[in-house]
């Protein structure tokens, strides 16, 4: 676990920070380049030494070789005795002993010879002559006078092995016949001098591994400095700080950064200021004109409701005409309220007033208000609510608008067809569905559903009284309880409305109750709009 956990916390810095990925990226180019160096060097002189070693073995081989027939050659001793003690004292003469470097010797009789003296072959003390590959001997005794050589490994008394050499080539010895002179050499000095090479290698590789880190570190952090300080920078003006500004040192090309972006910064602060002010007078226009509005509209509010209440004495066109000015008088006030409601959002005079309710309540009393008018339009409101209570801290009135404006366009653009309403809950969350199978709606449609005043089709007749701001309405207070409002769509197949709250207010969740779009739909989901909000 804790080994995990420090290779996702090594794997978050490099994720984070593009120092420590430029350190680490130049570090292991700087460590294979190193490698590549080191191991090329290290090849090459341990080839050096092994080569230069070889060529003076052979060359002493040689004149050892040399020296050793002609003895035999120049020899003139006729008895078995004295051919022994001649033959005894070519070991001493090619012996060498040393810590470090050695060499030891074997003459050894020829097999397979008939007629001639077999005499004692002398061998120097502690030579194990396994040690003489068995390819070596066969290569010596078809060699015709040549030298031949063939490393092999020598054991010591210690069980360490040191690299070593065996160098042989045939004797003829008189009255004695064929002989075979070998010549084992140890080699340990020159693969200490290579061990102390590659050491020095190593370490000076690490050393500079280190110190190329270091530099990297210093040279990274002198470039990326400035781009933290810009980012950090560019964070507090998205978070509203928009007098801060870069430092300008400098003619390179990090004080041209800092021009630049502090130009930016100059042209945005000036647009936002801009925008921020018309936006205000925009609000302030709309809920002037709302209140303002206000007195006119109750005055004809008054005087309409007495024409309607006597639209019954008044000729068919007059009545009718009484008729359509108190439907639009109702409308126009409706349009008042939300255009109202919308400014106090963009003001952000908005305040909820949270108790924890049972949400089945609330949507049935939302269903209740807006029955007459589902049966108006032939369409059936099929409920599936949990039994028990589905508890929640919510401001009831705004969440029962909400679903009623969800209830109203299902009704508007179902088509008369069946709209579900289902209600679900886990832990974390309440969630609330409302379900057509109308008209539906494109992609570019859904991505645009929550515009303020937007309609599918504008030559479509709206019949139930909207004003186009009930879905924008919606959306507002879904963020304030702090939950998503969802839209799923197909042409022709009808569309769903999704809205999920935190149980409790402050509470996390990451996944809703309900499916979106519904199990009965999810067959025809291809090719279908979605947009969370």
């Amino acid at each position: 676990m804790k080994l995990r956990a420090a290779i996702d916390w090594a794997l978050g810095l490099f994720r984070r920070f593009l120092q420590v990925r430029a350190v680490f990226t130049t570090v292991v180019l700087s460590g294979i380049s190193l490698l590549i160096v080191g191991g090329f060097l290290s090849y090459s002189i341990g080839n050096g030494l092994y080569q230069t070693r070889v060529n003076q073995i052979l060359a002493e081989s040689e004149r050892g070789v040399v020296e050793v027939q002609n003895t035999f050659s120049a020899s003139t001793v006729t008895d078995e005795i004295a051919l022994q003690t001649l033959l005894n004292s070519v070991v001493p003469s090619l012996e060498s002993s040393g810590t470090v470097d050695s060499r030891k010797v074997a003459l050894l009789r020829t097999p397979g010879q008939v007629g001639a003296q077999i005499l004692q072959s002398p061998i120097s003390a502690d030579l194990d002559t396994a040690v003489i590959p068995t390819d070596l001997k066969t290569s010596v005794r078809a060699a015709s006078g040549k030298l031949t050589y063939q490393s092999v490994g020598l054991t010591q008394a210690n069980g360490s092995v040191h690299p070593g050499i065996v160098v042989g080539s045939p004797i003829e010895i008189p009255l004695a016949g064929k002989y075979e002179l070998y010549l084992v050499f140890d080699l340990n000095g020159e693969q200490q001098t290579l061990d102390f090479v590659q050491s020095v290698l190593f370490w000076g590789m690490l050393i500079l591994l280190f110190l190329i880190g270091g530099v990297s570190f210093f040279v990274t952090n002198w470039l990326v400095k400035p781009v933290q300080v810009a980012a950090e920078v560019s964070e507090e003006i998205a978070e509203g700080a928009l007098d801060r500004r870069l430092t300008e040192r400098g003619e390179d090309v990090i004080a041209t950064l800092a021009r630049s972006f502090n130009r930016m910064a100059d042209s945005l602060q000036k647009q936002i200021t801009k925008l921020a002010s018309v936006s205000k007078m925009q609000q302030r226009f709309v809920s002037d004109v709302s209140h303002e509005l206000r007195t006119p509209l109750t005055t004809i509010k008054l005087a309409g409701d007495i024409i309607f209440a006597s639209r019954e004495k008044l000729e068919p066109a007059a009545k009718r005409s009484a008729e359509l000015m108190h439907d639009q008088i109702e409308r126009f006030e409706v349009l008042l309220n939300d255009l109202l409601e919308i400014s106090r959002y963009d003001a952000g005079a908005v305040a909820a007033d949270y108790e924890i309710q049972d949400v089945n309540g609330v949507v049935g009393s939302a269903i209740a208000g807006l029955e007459p008018l589902a049966q108006s339009r032939g369409s059936v409101i099929e409920i599936d609510i949990p039994s028990g209570p589905v508890d929640a801290e919510i401001d009831g009135r705004r969440i029962e608008r909400l679903i009623r404006n969800l209830l109203a366009n299902a009704i508007e653009h179902g088509e008369s067809r069946p709209i579900g309403v289902a209600v679900g809950m886990s832990e974390s969350a309440v969630a609330i569905s409302v379900t057509d199978s109308g008209i539906g709606m494109s992609r570019a449609e859904v991505d645009r559903v929550f515009d303020r005043f937007w309609r599918a089709d504008p030559a479509r007749k709206r019949t139930t009284g909207g004003t186009g701001l009930g879905l924008a309405i919606s959306l507002e207070d879904t963020h304030l309880h702090g939950g998503w409002l969802q839209v799923w769509a197909k042409p022709n197949e009808g569309a769903s409305f999704r809205l999920t709250l935190p149980r409790r207010q402050g509470m996390v969740f990451t996944q809703s109750p309900l499916p979106l779009p519904p199990k009965k739909s999810l067959g025809k989901s291809a090719d279908s709009g979605e947009q969370n909000a």
